[in-house]
């Protein structure tokens, strides 16, 4: 499940990058999105090292 969840974040991670870098009015919910993406993979980080 934590690998399935690591592969999520990296989706929206590069979905994000991709609509914030070919300029397109993608709303609020794309950074919604980025937050949970960026808490999940520093979750997964720090579960890892602990």
């Amino acid at each position: 499940m934590g690998n399935l969840l690591y592969i999520i974040a990296v989706i929206l991670v590069i979905i994000w990058a991709i609509s914030f870098l070919g300029g397109y009015a993608t709303g609020n919910i794309i950074h919604t999105l980025l937050v949970i993406a960026i808490i999940v993979v520093l979750l997964r980080v720090i579960r890892g090292a602990a």
